[in-house]
């Protein structure tokens, strides 16, 4: 192993401050998307739909943005991925009708994809790999204390502005993003100083093809559809938690504020153990990490429809919370391991493709199960996504961590 002669705090605040504001921004507007798309005339469905153009932005937008950050570099692609996020957040202030409503919130889903692309590539090229697995865990936790500040901040500016409080905390956080974004240094291309070293002066030389997304797809096939089923299902359970605790604590009869409370302490957890859980991946190897991560939420998604009061709920929550915090930057940690350079850009847009579909597809599972079963059901569908999932990452993940002395290679 390494000696830890990085340190993470001399990058801190260019790397971390972006995504801990971009956070705030958007964990913001998360409470009050449907109530402002009511107030515009939508009904519940409507509604609910409008919710989902977030998503559904970040989902076309991972390919194009591969192309942006390429053209500009990664400080410009944060730069202007948070500019389009303010927009999107004063548009949203201003919109008359639901439709100018509705464009918002798929803008700040593109901004999204841009904003974390960026981020994730920026971060994999400016730590080495035997840090690589904290650097990104901590992205994951400081982002996820953003989206946690965000609403209390939204909450505070709403009880002087109503709702439209909530989108200038958006606004300003998304700009604020952008200042800090356009002090981090731009990293050199990789491998470019060293090339020219190599290349004897007047010697004609050919530059290699540039990679495109559809040459990386190729070339790296076997990862996609191997760890990438198993960071694919890792979406899928973490989006479904999200709803999965409420609609329980309903089904049970707890009023809004026990749930509230319960999903807060849920969240409270996820976010403080970040650290210690990258510093087990870089040391001991991802798989330390993702396969405890799915089957623990796993098991506490099985023991869910046994609990029968909020007690019950809370520890079920609480196991929730500490499954999911342990697997913070995984995916991200994951994505950068097996990304080639040159063609990062391209391998983490399509990593990030293949989380964005798990992220949609596995509520849909759970809605789907549910109409035709019960709550029951579908909750237990998503525990068995979660044991596949351990499966699948314990088979293909490398055994070894970057940067130590057993190299670290995919199986296949």
């Amino acid at each position: 192993m390494p000696k830890e002669t990085f340190d993470l705090r001399a990058i801190a605040v260019g790397a971390y401050g972006p995504s801990l504001l971009y956070g705030v921004a958007t964990g913001a507007i998360l409470p009050v998307v449907a109530l402002t798309a009511r107030n515009l005339g939508a009904d519940v469905a409507t509604a609910a739909l409008v919710i989902t153009l977030s998503g559904i932005g970040s989902l076309v937008t991972n390919v194009p943005a591969t192309l942006i950050a390429t053209r500009f570099g990664e400080r410009k692609a944060l730069v202007g991925a948070a500019l389009w996020c303010s927009a999107a957040m004063f548009l949203a202030l201003a919109a008359p009708t639901l439709p100018v409503f509705a464009a918002a919130v798929f803008m700040v889903g593109m901004a999204g994809a841009v904003f974390g692309l960026a981020r994730q590539s920026y971060l994999t090229e400016a730590v080495p790999p035997h840090f690589r697995a904290r650097a990104l865990s901590t992205l994951g936790g400081v982002t996820r204390i953003g989206v946690f500040i965000g609403p209390f901040a939204a909450a505070l500016a709403m009880s002087a502005l109503g709702l439209d409080g909530a989108y200038w905390v958006g606004g300003g956080a998304s700009l604020a993003a952008a200042a800090l974004s356009w002090r981090v240094p731009e990293l050199e291309a990789p491998g470019r100083g060293a090339l020219a070293a190599r290349t004897p002066i007047g010697a004609a030389l050919a530059p290699p093809p540039a990679p495109t997304v559809r040459s990386v797809m190729r070339s790296h096939s076997r990862v996609f559809v191997t760890i990438g089923i198993g960071v694919l299902l890792i979406a899928a359970v973490r989006a479904t938690r999200q709803a999965v605790l409420p609609l329980w604590a309903e089904s049970i009869g707890l009023d809004a504020s026990s749930t509230a409370l319960i999903y807060g302490l849920s969240g409270a957890i996820d976010m403080l153990i970040f650290y210690p859980s990258g510093k087990i991946m870089d040391v001991k190897g991802r798989r330390w990490i993702a396969v405890p991560c799915m089957l623990i939420m796993g098991t506490a998604l099985t023991l869910l429809p046994l609990t029968v009061d909020a007690v019950g709920l809370l520890l079920v929550a609480l196991l929730i919370g500490f499954g999911n915090g342990i697997g913070s930057g995984i995916v991200m940690t994951l994505g950068a391991d097996l990304s080639p350079s040159p063609g990062r850009p391209q391998f983490l847009g399509i990593w990030r493709l293949l989380t964005d579909f798990g992220t949609m597809g596995g509520p849909a599972l759970l809605a789907l199960v549910t109409a035709l079963a019960t709550l029951s059901a579908g909750i237990w569908a998503t525990a068995v996504l979660g044991f596949l999932g351990a499966a699948v990452l314990w088979y293909w993940i490398p055994r070894a961590a970057p940067g130590s002395a057993e190299p670290a290679v995919a199986r296949g």
